[in-house]
C-alpha cells in the first residue's frame, strides 16, 4: 500500500518533494532549527510528463514511491534542474539510472555540472536558453535564467497555464512544516532569514531576475525548499524590499565578552538607541544563532560590533562576525566599534581592516583599557546618540 502524500498544487501539477525534519545543519555552517524540506514537483502534459528538481541524497526511495504513486517512472519524459546543487539535484544519477529514456533540461552552464558531479552523458542533456519554452500538449514550459542565485547555472521554470512558477532556492525557506504559506503564520520570519543567509550577496542578480518577473503571471510560487506560496504577492513583494536592499530605522548589535568589559559597554549602547526609538536585535556571539543574525542584517540600516582584543586583534568571534558581514554584503549604513582590551589593543584596527571594502560609514569607534568608566559610558552614550541620529537622518 502506498501510502505516500503527493498533493496536487495545480491541475496536473503534484508535489513529490520529501521532508527533512531532523536536519539541524546546512553547509556545515547554516543553523536549521526547524529542519528543512527538499521540493520535487511532477507536471502531467497530455504528451509530456516532467519532473522539476530532485532531492537530497539519502531521500531517493521516499521521492521514488511518491512518484510511482501517480505516474510509472518509465513514463517520465524529462527532469528538469533548476540547480545543480546536490539538495535539489543529488538524485539526478538515481533517477536517470531508473529511467533511460528521460532527458536532463538545464542551461548551459548547468551542463558541465551536470557531468562533472552527476555523471550525466552529454547525449542525455538537453540545454535550453532564456525564455525557451518546451510543450507538453496541453501545457508549456518558459525557461528563465536566473544566474548566481545563488549559483552561476540557476534557472527558473515557469508553467505557462497554470501561472506556476517554479524559481528553486528563490523565495525559499528552510523549515520542514507546512505544505503551503497560509500554514506558516510566521513565513516571512524564516523567509527572511534565508535570504540573509543565501540570496543577500546577490542582491543585484535578484533585482535581475525580479525585473524578469514583472510581465509573467504569478498565481503560485513552488520554491524548492520550504511551503508554496498561494499568495505570491506576498513573498514578492518582500522581496522587493530585500533585493533593492530597503532597511529600517534598526540597529544590530553583535558582540562577544571575556571578563565582562565589553558586555558594559555594549549595554548602554543598546539602552541608548532604544530609547531614541531605534528597533535593535542584541546577539551574543557566544550563543547567537548565525541565521538569526543574517535574518536581521537584511533590514538593519547599522551595527554595532562589540569586540575585544586577543592577541593584537579581534576576539576570533568577532572576526567570524565581521567575516559573515563581508560576504554576506547587507545593506548597512553606519557601523560602531566598542573594544576593550587589558594589556594590548589593535581590535578596533582589526575591524576597519577587514570591513574596509564595504560601503559602511563608522560612524564612531570606542577604545578602552581595562573595565570601562563612567567616563567611558558617557563616550557610548554619546556615539548611541549620534548613532541614532544618523540612522533617523538617512534616507
Amino acid at each position: 500500500m502506498n501510502w505516500r502524500n503527493t498533493p496536487k498544487i495545480s491541475d496536473n501539477v503534484y508535489w513529490v518533494g520529501v521532508k527533512d525534519w531532523n536536519r539541524r545543519i546546512f553547509d556545515s555552517l547554516i543553523p536549521l532549527p526547524n529542519g528543512t524540506s527538499y521540493n520535487s514537483y511532477l507536471i502531467l502534459g497530455t504528451e509530456k510528463k516532467v519532473l522539476i528538481d530532485t532531492v537530497n541524497p539519502g531521500f531517493e526511495r521516499e521521492w521514488e514511491e511518491k512518484i510511482r504513486k501517480i505516474v510509472d517512472l518509465g513514463d517520465i519524459d524529462y527532469v528538469v534542474m533548476n540547480h545543480a546543487e546536490p539538495d535539489h539535484a543529488g538524485a539526478i544519477p538515481y533517477i536517470m539510472k531508473l529511467n533511460q529514456k528521460a532527458k536532463l533540461i538545464t542551461s548551459q552552464r548547468g551542463t558541465k555540472m551536470a557531468q562533472t558531479f552527476f555523471k550525466v552523458p552529454e547525449n542525455r542533456i538537453m540545454v535550453v536558453q532564456d525564455q525557451q519554452t518546451l510543450s507538453l500538449g496541453d501545457k508549456t514550459l518558459r525557461f528563465i535564467e536566473a544566474p548566481m542565485l545563488h549559483w552561476p547555472e540557476t534557472m527558473f521554470t515557469y508553467l505557462e497555464e497554470d501561472g506556476v512558477l517554479f524559481p528553486c532556492d528563490f523565495f525559499g525557506a528552510h523549515i520542514a512544516y507546512g505544505l503551503h504559506d497560509n500554514e506558516v503564520e510566521d513565513l516571512l520570519v524564516h523567509a527572511q532569514r534565508y535570504f540573509g543567509e543565501i540570496m543577500m550577496p546577490f542582491r543585484v542578480m535578484g533585482q535581475k531576475a525580479m525585473e524578469k518577473l514583472e510581465s509573467l503571471k504569478i498565481n503560485i510560487i513552488a520554491p524548492s525548499h520550504g511551503p508554496i506560496h498561494k499568495n505570491p504577492n506576498r513573498i514578492l513583494n518582500a522581496y522587493k524590499k530585500w533585493v533593492y536592499g530597503e532597511t529600517r530605522e534598526k540597529a544590530t548589535i553583535v558582540y562577544v565578552t571575556m571578563w565582562g568589559s565589553t558586555e558594559k559597554m555594549v549595554k548602554p549602547m543598546v539602552d541608548v538607541l532604544a530609547s531614541e526609538g531605534i528597533e535593535v536585535s542584541l546577539h551574543n556571539l557566544v550563543v547567537a544563532d548565525v541565521g538569526d543574525i543574517a535574518k536581521d542584517l537584511v533590514d538593519s540600516k547599522a551595527i554595532v560590533l562589540g569586540a575585544p582584543t586577543v592577541l593584537g586583534g579581534m576576539h576570533p568571534l568577532a572576526v567570524y562576525a565581521s567575516y559573515l558581514v563581508k560576504v554576506l554584503r547587507p545593506p548597512l549604513k553606519f557601523g560602531v566599534v566598542l573594544s576593550s582590551y587589558g594589556w594590548g589593543g589593535g581590535a578596533v584596527k582589526h575591524v576597519e581592516e577587514l570591513l574596509g571594502g564595504l560601503k559602511i560609514e563608522i560612524a564612531g569607534a570606542l577604545e578602552i583599557n581595562g573595565p570601562p568608566t563612567e567616563s567611558d559610558i558617557g563616550q557610548v552614550v554619546e556615539l548611541g546618540k549620534a548613532l541614532a541620529k544618523k540612522i533617523k537622518e538617512e534616507r
